[in-house]
Formats: C-alpha cells, structure tokens, sequence
C-alpha cells in the first residue's frame, strides 16, 4: 500500500487560493479582463426602480438599479444604455454574454481596460 501524501494537497490548494487575490489584488472579482481588449462585468440587475444608479460592487457581483420593467426586453436595454454612458463608450460596444432573462447578467464591453472600466464605476459610486 502506498503512503498518503497530505502535504501535497495542501500546498497546492493553498497555492491555488493566493495565487488569483494576488494578481488582480485591487478589482473585485466581479470584473474580469476577456482577451484581447474586453472587459467582462457580472451584474445584478434591479429592474423598474424609479432611477438608474449602481448601488454597489463586491466580488459577487456589481449591483445596478434599472428604470425600465422587466419585460419585452426593456430592463435589458435600459441596462445596456446605462452601463454604456457609466463608462464612455458607445453602445454598440456593450453587450449582455449570458443571463438575458435573469436578473443576475455577464455585460461584455469591448475595446476598454480593465482599470478603465473600475475608474468608471468607482466614479459613480463616490459621487452618490
């Protein structure tokens, strides 16, 4: 029978736990750079608010309330207008990649930095 080798486990899981709050220490998790030059952004979407604000960002997820309803598409595309305008650039460069009829969404935006994209949004959390 072979020995049990605990130690190995250990050192990698540990090894695998530091090594992703290492490299991107100052984004939150919510905010991944997509290859070449794109940023992809997990939102939680709060459709029909009276107003169109980001009401926070942690690893999860950032939060944005959406003044539209939820449906026929409309949340969707306020959100895309919104986020667009947050962070200076067109809208046919914001898209949704996947949660198109859920409130939790991934936004892709394109051609942005990842730095640029936390400039932004920090910007408007500070300025409410």
């Amino acid at each position: 029978m072979a020995p049990n080798k605990k130690s190995k486990p250990k050192l990698n899981s540990a090894e695998s736990t530091q090594s992703p709050s290492t490299s991107q220490s100052k984004f939150p998790a919510c905010l991944r750079s997509v290859p070449p030059s794109s940023v992809a952004i997990t939102i939680h979407a709060k459709p029909g608010s009276k107003l169109a604000t980001i009401t926070d960002i942690n690893d999860e997820a950032l939060g944005v309330q959406i003044d539209a309803p939820a449906k026929d598409g409309e949340a969707n595309a306020a959100l895309l207008d919104y986020i667009s305008s947050v962070i200076g650039v067109k809208r046919r460069q914001v898209s949704i990649g996947s949660g198109l009829k859920s409130r939790d969404k991934v936004v892709v935006v394109e051609e942005v930095t990842l730095q640029g994209v936390f400039d932004a949004l920090d910007k408007v959390l500070k300025g409410q």
